[in-house]
């Protein structure tokens, strides 16, 4: 089985989904591998380094995906401006791909149709299952802990004040208030590095546990109780919230957004479109220069306000929507998600026949396309939403 990585054409993307050290790896697992040169340009890995590793350099994207039967990525596919043909075209018709796809996210719904239609097994990291036996596969909270921390630095960056309070000559200012939406994996570490740089943090979540965690870095916790069954499945994993309840924790949320100086906001349902937790009237309600850091863009996004990929002002609010947060740290970034997709692979094709087990408790929740079908739960439901969606457009401009 030919493995390929390819170079990254994401905007702002620098990962790279294999590393030396994983593909000397693979190698010695039977694979063969081909690396799209500049792969690892990003993550300052050379060609030569993964030529000594045992890969074949290939020059091109084009032809590194014509010859693959299995594609490592990081990032969904795109259009290549290079070759003129979108990824999900040039990956060879029945191979496989494992990368972070994000297939409910609204923006990748096209990306994932045009996967099914190619008859490609599409597997999506951001879904495996997060149990005991998955951990050295959790990509997503590998990914998260990043997320967590330079998150926390773009707010700061752009915030108009100092986080910390500062003694001058002519007075002290105020620590700046943040409001952590989502104390998952992101959560707590953006909790932790707001306390290292002196702000005063707060944190909701409609998980005990997930509170819990939060008060325990040193967060307040703000107020916002519900029935423990509506809040979390038996795996403790957050749920959809009926609309009576989505709407009570907006009205929870938005008094605490008038004092608020930062928000980063990660409230996720795994595998699913983000809830909107922040309308367009809450963002207005916000202090001026005040700023958000929309981190469930990837899957949707948890502000009425965010564009996805985008950074720009709404209602005086600086609202940030950067879509790979963790692709701005390569170094890292890479090394650990090189590790996991590595752990996942070798699961997947652990049979002696190299066969791999679609049928297995963690890849079944990752497949999102095999032999022509969409069996991804999260996108089958988002992608029937969106149709609905449309339809209803559609009579109501014909009516």
């Amino acid at each position: 089985m030919v493995i390929g990585i390819p170079r990254e054409i994401l905007e702002n993307e620098y990962r790279v989904a294999a590393l030396p050290e994983t593909v000397a790896e693979y190698v010695r697992l039977g694979f063969s591998v081909l690396v799209e040169s500049g792969a690892g340009q990003g993550a300052y890995r050379p060609d030569q380094e993964y030529a000594s590793a045992g890969a074949e350099i290939v020059p091109s994207a084009e032809a590194l995906y014509s010859r693959s039967d299995l594609i490592l990525k990081v990032k969904q596919p795109c259009f290549n401006r290079v070759s003129g043909k979108h990824e999900a075209e040039m990956i060879r018709r029945g191979s496989m791909l494992i990368t972070f796809l994000h297939p409910a996210a609204p923006a990748n719904h096209e990306i994932v149709e045009m996967l099914r239609e190619r008859n490609i097994t599409a597997l999506t990291m951001d879904s495996i299952p997060r149990i005991s036996r998955a951990q050295p596969m959790d990509a997503l909270t590998s990914m998260s802990t990043i997320t967590g921390y330079r998150s926390t630095l773009i707010a700061a960056m752009h915030l108009p004040k100092f986080v910390p309070m500062i003694g001058m000559a002519v007075g002290t200012t105020k620590p700046a208030r943040f409001l952590i939406i989502g104390a998952g994996v992101v959560g707590l570490q953006a909790i932790a590095t707001v306390k290292r740089l002196g702000g005063v943090v707060e944190a909701l979540d409609i998980r005990p546990a997930a509170r819990q965690a939060a008060q325990s870095l040193g967060a307040k916790v703000a107020g916002f109780d519900m029935p423990p069954h509506l809040a979390v499945d038996g795996a403790d994993q957050a749920q959809p919230l009926p609309a009576e309840w989505l709407e009570r924790e907006r009205a929870a949320i938005l008094p605490l957004l008038e004092k608020t100086d930062v928000v980063i906001s990660s409230a996720l349902v795994p595998g699913q479109v983000a809830p909107v937790l922040i309308t367009e009237s809450m963002v207005a309600a916000m202090k001026p220069g005040s700023v958000i850091v929309d981190v469930a863009i990837d899957q949707g996004g948890n502000c009425a306000c965010t564009r996805p990929g985008s950074e720009y002002s709404a209602h005086g609010v600086f609202v940030c929507g950067i879509l790979n947060i963790p692709g701005a740290m390569p170094v890292h970034a890479s090394w650990l998600y090189s590790s996991n997709v590595l752990e996942f692979v070798k699961h997947l094709f652990r049979s002696p026949d190299r066969r791999p087990d679609l049928d297995d408790e963690l890849a079944r929740p990752a497949l999102v396309t095999h032999a022509g079908r969409l069996l991804h739960q999260g996108a089958i439901k988002a992608m029937s939403m969106a149709h609905h969606t449309v339809e209803e457009e559609a009579q109501c401009l014909t009516s």
